[in-house]
């Protein structure tokens, strides 16, 4: 089954953080406050997914307060951190929201994300991902993590599904 295919039954998106919708780097202030950087196209990108009527829901190792609030700002559906077994989350999505793996994509970049990416119908891993998560994925995004790699996949999976341009028609007009 080609790419588009897998993305026409794509129902639900499932995102990593770091290294996919930041560029992976950590920033912390002297106060030891956290920083990261976010993508607007990639936010942008979530908007225009869910107005698709596509939820996006976050899958995080760590835990942060500015993913929190970037998901709530992005209306990210639910946001689930502090997940050192992203399997385990993930098979409870799965059964919450009584979706098959055919109709999850999940965008990963590292080694802990592939017990997912194996399993999700649509597996991405960005350009800049660990050489082993990209073996087991799907599709390798042309763009790193933090630069527009999920509105990348956002695009094809919205195009694939022919939601495309009904979504951004506000845009043209």
């Amino acid at each position: 089954m080609n790419i588009r295919e897998k993305a026409k039954k794509i129902k639900l998106l499932i995102l990593d953080v770091d290294g996919v919708m930041t560029d992976g780097k950590i920033v912390l202030d002297e106060n030891g406050k956290q920083l990261k950087f976010f993508d607007v196209q990639d936010g942008l990108g979530v908007v225009l997914l869910k107005r698709a009527g596509i939820n996006t829901i976050i899958l995080s190792a760590r835990y942060s307060r500015v993913v929190s609030f970037r998901a709530k700002d992005i209306k990210v559906f639910k946001a689930y951190q502090n997940c050192e077994d992203k399997l385990a989350t993930y098979q409870k999505i799965l059964r919450q929201s009584k979706l098959k793996n055919e109709n999850v994509c999940f965008i990963g970049d590292e080694l802990i994300d592939i017990p997912v990416l194996k399993r999700a119908g649509l597996s991405v891993a960005v350009a800049n991902a660990a050489q082993e998560a990209k073996r087991v994925s799907h599709y390798i995004t042309k763009r790193k993590g933090g630069e527009g790699a999920v509105r990348e996949a956002i695009e094809l999976i919205l195009k694939s599904q022919g939601k495309w341009n009904k979504v951004i028609s506000k845009y043209l007009k």
